[in-house]
């Protein structure tokens, strides 16, 4: 699982100290922030799952490459394939999904509100969230399946050729649905592919306090194997919610009405990352979220633009769902025809600036027929390489991760 080169010539700039008192004015006025209304349950398990998976990519991919996932668009794209599952594959997709203990109706009834609820939650946010299923013509594919799929995920559903045109019109959805930012996500359908489940998920929020342009400046950012390279740093200072603890510090960067967050993990040293990403699990993160409090405080964020691609499947079957990645894979409820998933892909887009963050990701699931300044403040300065998470205050949902290790 190579990730695609990504980091162009502008890529990582960091930006100057931010005084609110200088800023206020320009700052956007904040969103009105609705709650989301998500099971305990189903919102623990969902994070367990996010944090799984972060950690099990961490392990398998390369040490120094950045990663920049969306937990969120692959759990709902698993999500669509679940309702196709049976039998022991049904089992390993939950497992994997960190659900054993949930059913599939109580997910789905998780996955209709967060679709529906999401999106609405601050008006100040953009939050697109958009399915679709793609089939073979001529494909016998279950009705059931079909209804299920539109009446849960409101998934749009497509009967196509599978040549180089239905290729193009892919693409073409995953561009729409990611304001453009995310334009390829498939090169080729082969022969035996006869269906595709697609999750796209586009997220775009202003801070709450806008970082100051004209403060950006050269800033020296530490590398995990030693050394430094220059980026633009983002600065700003102002009352922020942070927490510092004997290994790292933390910081909650708010959008608009701060029911969208960016938290931001910076370890004391530039090789302590990884110590961090293994301790980092659901219990924990319940744990920062309830020790942060208020401080005026000095924050250093890279400015940057990330492209990612990754092939998840051998993750996840690591996490419990090998089964539906071989020959006796069940998805009865999909077609009489023996299935298997025959890969699981993202592709992600992540940009910070001054005024805020752009995100997009695409989950593909491939399906396939079997055969084969100023006063002096504590600050966090994230100058050296860093994880952060981009989650919704109320259905504790987490869209995004990432961790930076070269801007």
């Amino acid at each position: 699982m190579k990730p695609s080169k990504f980091l162009s010539a502008a890529l990582f700039s960091l930006s100057g100290i931010l005084f609110l008192a200088c800023s206020q004015d320009k700052s956007p006025q904040p969103g009105v922030g609705k709650p989301v209304h998500v099971s305990s349950r189903v919102a623990d398990q969902t994070n367990d799952f996010a944090f799984d998976l972060t950690r099990n990519l961490y392990k398998t991919e390369p040490a120094g490459d950045n990663i920049f996932v969306s937990p969120l668009s692959l759990h709902i794209a698993l999500g669509m394939l679940l309702n196709g599952a049976e039998g022991e594959t049904r089992d390993g997709i939950l497992k994997a999904l960190k659900a054993e203990e949930s059913s599939v109706e109580a997910l789905n009834e998780a996955y209709t509100t967060l679709l529906k609820e999401l999106p609405a939650a601050d008006n100040k946010v953009k939050l697109d969230i958009a399915n679709a299923v793609w089939t073979r013509k001529n494909f016998a594919v279950k009705p059931g399946f079909h209804a299920i799929l539109k009446e849960i995920f409101d998934s749009e559903a497509y009967e196509e050729p599978f040549d180089q045109s239905t290729v193009d019109k892919i693409n073409h959805w995953a561009s729409e649905k990611t304001q453009g930012k995310i334009q390829k996500v498939i090169d080729e359908i082969s022969d035996d592919h006869v269906m595709f489940l697609m999750n796209a998920l586009y997220f775009k929020g202003d801070w709450k306090y806008a970082f100051d342009q004209s403060k950006t400046r050269d800033w020296d950012f530490q590398l995990a194997g030693g050394g430094s390279k220059k980026v633009k740093m983002m600065l700003a200072e102002s009352d922020f919610r942070t927490l510092s603890t004997e290994d790292y510090s933390v910081v909650e960067l708010p959008y608009s009405s701060g029911q969208f967050n960016l938290t931001l993990f910076v370890p004391h040293q530039a090789e302590k990352l990884t110590d961090l990403l293994e301790d980092l699990d659901h219990a924990e993160w319940e744990k920062v979220q309830q020790q942060l409090s208020v401080k005026g405080l000095k924050v250093g964020l890279p400015k940057f633009r990330l492209d990612y691609e990754i092939q998840l499947g051998n993750v996840l079957a690591q996490m419990g769902m090998s089964r539906a990645f071989s020959d006796a894979a069940q998805f009865g409820k999909i077609s009489d025809h023996p299935l298997l998933v025959s890969f699981v892909k993202q592709n992600t887009f992540l940009g910070i600036d001054e005024e805020g963050t752009e995100a997009a990701a695409v989950t593909t699931i491939g399906i396939g027929t079997t055969s084969t300044g100023g006063t002096a403040k504590p600050a966090i300065i994230a100058d050296r390489p860093f994880f952060f998470i981009i989650s919704e205050k109320t259905s504790k949902t987490i869209l995004f991760t990432g961790r930076i290790m070269n801007p």
